[in-house]
């Protein structure tokens, strides 16, 4: 058993091979339980880590031709898209 502390915020940190054991990440979110006189918590769901390489293809544009980022005008497409 572990003791943490808890924030003016509310706020307490979770140690971290409690977090490692659980998969407990970054956006990972937990549901908090009364239970009689105590808390229990849940992990409802486990965000898992990526790459940048796992949205590799994902945009795909549909017009002809080769495109690239430094052609892209930002301010246009907003314009456009009015």
């Amino acid at each position: 058993m572990q003791t943490v502390t808890v924030s003016e915020q509310g706020q307490v940190v979770i140690p971290s091979d409690i977090r490692k054991q659980l998969g407990i990440t970054a956006g990972s979110q937990l549901t908090f339980i009364l239970e009689n006189a105590g808390l229990r918590v849940e992990v409802s769901q486990r965000i898992h880590n990526t790459r940048p390489d796992d949205g590799y293809g994902l945009l795909t544009c549909k017009e002809p031709g080769e495109r690239h980022l430094a052609d892209f005008d930002v301010a246009q497409a907003m314009r456009d898209a009015k």
